[in-house]
């Protein structure tokens, strides 16, 4: 029995050793994928101040929806249609907070809380919003699926 102990001893310290390597990779992978959505979250906004339509398509996956604060839905081909038209342009995307980043394996959650000034289907546009993208990494890189926004109530 006494033989055991230090077998035990060193079995355990390993085993501990391995799951903390464990862990600690997976934190650091998830700050490399917490940047990167931050990165394309950047990107996103920059294609969409400017009406970057090669930027969106690329940003935007195939199954893309975005829900609008009145709540209606809009795949990326009717989206992709308004900005092209016209009809949807943003003068300004104001972040009022700090964006949250949670990443899981290969898709993550950002939300946050923005002022967009700008023009939404024709009609003239400007609040505040609560928005959520839903990000996922697929083999060309991180693609927005879904996002909504819900409008605040004025201060």
């Amino acid at each position: 029995m006494k033989h055991y102990i230090p077998h035990l001893a060193v079995t355990i310290t390993l085993l501990s050793l391995a799951f903390g390597q464990s862990a600690s990779q997976h934190n650091s992978q998830d700050g490399k994928g917490e940047q990167e959505v931050r990165q394309m979250i950047e990107k996103y906004r920059s294609a969409l101040l400017q009406r970057d339509i090669p930027a969106l398509e690329k940003i935007w996956a195939d199954d893309y929806v975005f829900v609008n604060a009145s709540g209606d839905v809009l795949t990326k081909a009717q989206r992709l249609a308004n900005a092209k038209s016209g009809a949807t342009t943003l003068d300004s995307i104001k972040e009022e907070e700090s964006i949250t980043v949670r990443v899981y394996q290969n898709s993550a959650v950002a939300t946050s809380r923005v002022t967009i000034k700008g023009q939404y289907s024709g009609q003239p546009t400007s609040g505040q919003y609560r928005s959520t993208h839903v990000w996922v990494k697929a083999p060309a890189g991180w693609q927005l699926v879904s996002n909504q926004l819900t409008a605040l109530p004025p201060k």
